[in-house]
């Protein structure tokens, strides 16, 4: 099994191309599912999620082609079965996006309860719930959920109990193509949606206020083919910025989407960062100086994301002074505090989402293990920090998130190895 080694004490420096955003490219490729002709998906990263999504749209019968410059080409005009397995499901929680594509196409589906990074309760309930608003009988049997709509889907109103991106994602695509006008309520805002509302427009479906807290879906009766540039990965740029700044360095990300990264970069100047922003560009230099310690409360879009909660914790655990950090999304994702602790963090936990974080001078080499995609992450800016040579196991949650991560920190003359 791959692991990382890292040899820290060495500040970031230089130019890095920021990748196509792996949130995005998820529901964009189960979209493709809406229509019998070829649809093709511009600057998908090269990660294993993505390659797990692949995977399971041909197993659906869908045929995939990829390009030398990894466009991905879906032409879904012959499925030879509507059901998603448990194999393939149970890897990747963004598997359960193709329920309501194949509900809404063909009338029925049988997709398997998801699975992916074991950072608490994620419910499917308002997935399930908005289905059956939209006409659909929905059943949960054997691990399986089984949803049946022969007549087809009927546009509705529907309120969802809590902001879910999943959940506003699955019910945008089943209503595409349901008889009627839906509003999903409540819905999550995040830039990933408005791409992927974006995206199914060019398909031809009739989606208005992505982007907002309603967003209104016209039902069409056929969508069509088209092409889609994914947009930038925002919690990549955010990650490498914040790496930077944690090591005292300076860097330029380029092909990034500024406007995305509100939250994180008002917390990177407050935490003694200069950034210079352009269009599509983004410069940070911390001048040589250590960060200052900056409080974190996560909260959905346009708030503080969740998937930027660990990287900023690893960045107050090197910083000057104590901050503190609430997660108010998931009930479970501090698991990497531990494992930044062994590295001589001075982190206390207060229950399941409230974290107090001590700054300290120096971190300190030592083997860790990586116990989800953003802990692992938070684990690399640790390493890079820290005296010695740091190895990281189980970095499998890292290749789901990241592309080439070790080959992007030795552009900015990080010391990181891909190691057996």
């Amino acid at each position: 099994m791959d692991k990382l080694s890292i040899t820290g004490g060495r500040a970031l420096h230089g130019r890095l191309r920021v990748s196509g955003a792996k949130n995005s490219t998820l529901p964009i490729l189960a979209g493709t599912l809406l229509t019998d002709e070829p649809v093709l998906v511009r600057n998908a990263p090269h990660l294993h999620d993505v390659t797990t999504m692949i995977e399971l749209l041909g197993t659906l019968g869908a045929q995939v082609v990829i390009d030398e410059k990894l466009n991905v080409e879906v032409c879904a005009n012959n499925l030879t079965q509507l059901c998603a397995p448990y194999e393939l499901v149970k890897t990747m929680r963004a598997s359960f996006l193709v329920l309501g594509p194949l509900v809404a196409k063909h009338g029925k589906a049988q997709v398997s309860l998801p699975g992916g990074c074991a950072i608490g309760s994620r419910p499917v309930d308002q997935h399930l719930k908005g289905l059956e608003v939209l006409g659909a009988k929905v059943s949960v049997s054997d691990g399986y959920v089984y949803a049946d709509a022969p007549d087809g889907l009927i546009g509705a109103d529907v309120y969802m109990d809590l902001v879910t991106v999943g959940g506003t994602e699955n019910l945008m695509m089943a209503a595409c193509l349901a008889r009627g006008t839906t509003r999903l309520q409540n819905a999550a805002r995040e830039p990933e949606i408005v791409d992927l509302g974006n995206f199914l427009n060019t398909l031809g479906a009739r989606v208005t206020g992505h982007g907002t807290s309603t967003i209104e879906i016209q039902g069409v009766e056929k969508m069509h083919g088209g092409e889609h540039r994914v947009m930038a990965d925002r919690v990549e740029a955010g990650t490498y910025l914040i790496a930077a700044a944690a090591t005292r360095g300076s860097i330029k990300l380029v092909d990034v989407e500024p406007d995305t990264l509100g939250a994180v970069l008002e917390k990177l100047q407050q935490a003694g960062a200069i950034l210079t922003i352009g269009d599509d560009w983004i410069e940070l230099d911390m001048q040589g100086k250590r960060p200052r310690a900056v409080d974190i409360e996560t909260t959905p879009y346009p708030g503080f994301p969740t998937d930027m909660q660990a990287q900023f914790m690893a960045l107050n655990a090197i910083a000057e002074g104590t901050s503190a950090i609430r997660e108010n999304i998931f009930e479970n994702r501090f698991m990497h505090v531990q494992e930044m602790n062994r590295l001589g963090a001075d982190i206390e936990l207060h229950g399941h989402s409230m974290a107090v974080v001590h700054g300290t001078d120096q971190l300190r080499a030592a083997p860790v293990m990586a116990t989800d995609l953003r802990a692992s992450s938070s684990l690399v800016i640790a390493a890079l920090v820290a005296q010695g040579t740091t190895i990281i196991d189980r970095i499998y949650h890292i290749d789901r998130g990241y592309e080439t991560i070790e080959e992007k920190l030795q552009q900015l003359g990080g010391s990181v190895q891909r190691v057996s």
